[in-house]
């Protein structure tokens, strides 16, 4: 498939872009890529609402083969055939790929918003940090181990018994 077939055949979807990839082109429409042009044949994205459509049509999903063995990317399903004789049959299920698209887009924006929101310190944490750096910032002890001891205290909030007996003398 070239640039050319493409452009005419989503031309009743709308405007696409079409883009390099692997061995063929990405089409996307509002930066959301929902179809695949590869050497074995043109892929739509698809979801839980429309697998079933492209199982009756008697469409199969992309696999390709690895050394050890097929494997099988059921999100993109080849396109019917008959599909490309009805440009506007065609720009109806791109329509439906690229709702597939759009919750796929949706859902990984957030879930990635969820786990960003738990990679941050808690008040807690956030005040046991900036204690810490404020040991590192307390005059230096003179052995090792008294170091260790008064980081130790500042971070727990306590002291230690050589910081306490080094305050009597």
């Amino acid at each position: 498939m070239d640039r050319e077939f493409l452009i005419d055949l989503f031309a009743g979807f709308g405007p696409v872009t079409i883009r390099r990839m692997f061995s063929g082109f990405g089409i996307s429409a509002d930066g959301i890529n929902f179809a695949l042009a590869l050497r074995s044949g043109l892929y739509l994205r698809a979801d839980e609402a429309s697998f079933g459509k492209f199982e009756a049509a008697g469409s199969k999903p992309f696999s390709y083969e690895t050394r050890a063995r097929t494997m099988t990317v059921r999100s993109y399903w080849q396109v019917p055939a008959h599909l490309f004789d009805d440009t506007d049959d065609f720009a109806m299920w791109a329509r439906e790929a690229f709702a597939a698209a759009q919750r796929a887009a949706l859902s990984k924006r957030t879930r990635t918003k969820r786990g960003a929101s738990r990679s941050r310190p808690t008040a807690g944490e956030a005040k046991l940090g900036a204690t810490k750096k404020a040991a590192k910032k307390a005059k230096p002890a003179k052995t090792r181990k008294a170091a260790k001891s008064v980081g130790k205290a500042a971070a727990t909030g306590r002291k230690t018994r050589s910081a306490a007996a080094s305050r009597t003398r």
